[in-house]
């Protein structure tokens, strides 16, 4: 498989390798060079597109930059989501991840995926011991308690006064692997703009900065209505545009989170050279 397609939300740029029909073995040292903005082709995310193994139009197999494998991404469920549809000509799909089913539809021009509940016990994020996952403590780095929560993979959020005077490279890199994340955790800050509107920035789990975390926006949303700071329904603005988070109320404590935004296509283009080398050798 030398074919791959570049896709962006917001900027959140990805690489989407088909590997339905093929197999691929992606090493993580592959995943790097691929992934190396200098080097290879340049994205935050790899999106592997793999056959469906239960109820799904396909299963989604996402990796980081450093190669690692994530359960979790917003935007690039949404990409994925406007490629399977477009293919298809259907209005709605399901994507298969390692953290569960998304279903995701066109919605006002825009791709919606419903990215199922918001996990808040502390077990589930997971931390490394029992914690009120509305008031984290991060001490010795940090003196405000961040909100924690898993949308498939996890978040930690920090409200500050003014998000635009965050050093979020040096803070997010510090808090990324805090001792309280087993698993390490995205770390984003947000400040409350108004009841229906949050500025945000966000530091990935092993990618750094982002123009836009879908999954960072979700557990934003969730987090500044769990403080009672907004309400359910919030238009979070990263760097690189919005997305409109809707937290719904289905009667359990976890509720749904619907994501809604759009997904870009960049180009297409064929692998070559070093970097077509290292994936015949993964799939070989």
């Amino acid at each position: 498989m030398t074919e791959f397609l570049k896709m962006h939300g917001l900027g959140n740029d990805f690489i989407v390798l088909d590997a339905r029909d093929n197999a691929l073995d992606l090493t993580p040292e592959a995943a790097q060079l691929l992934a190396d903005r200098r080097f290879g082709i340049g994205c935050d995310q790899i999106m592997i597109l793999r056959p469906a193994r239960g109820e799904g139009d396909i299963f989604l197999d996402m990796r980081n930059q450093d190669g690692s494998v994530t359960g979790a991404c917003g935007n690039g469920t949404r990409c994925v989501a406007e490629l399977i549809m477009s293919e298809t000509g259907q209005e709605a799909v399901v994507i298969e991840t390692q953290a569960g089913l998304l279903h995701a539809r066109r919605h006002d021009g825009l791709i919606e995926v419903d990215m199922g509940p918001a996990q808040m016990a502390w077990s589930q994020i997971p931390l490394a011991s029992p914690s009120d996952t509305l008031h984290v403590s991060l001490a010795p780095d940090e003196t405000e308690t961040a909100v924690c929560v898993s949308m498939g993979n996890p978040h930690a959020v920090l409200f500050v006064d003014d998000v635009m005077q965050v050093d979020v490279a040096q803070r997010g890199a510090r808090l990324e692997h805090h001792p309280i994340f087993p698993e390490a955790a995205n770390i984003s800050f947000a400040t409350i703009i108004g009841e229906d509107k949050i500025r945000m920035r966000v530091f990935e789990r092993g990618v750094g900065i982002t123009s836009a975390c879908g999954s960072g926006a979700c557990a934003v949303a969730v987090a500044a209505h769990r403080r009672g700071l907004t309400g359910r329904n919030v238009e979070v603005v990263l760097d690189g545009g919005s997305l409109f988070i809707s937290w719904i109320d289905d009667g359990t404590e976890e509720g749904r989170v619907l994501m809604r935004g759009p997904a870009e296509t960049a180009f297409r283009g064929a692998l070559d050279g070093a970097l077509k080398d290292m994936l015949m050798r993964d799939a070989s």
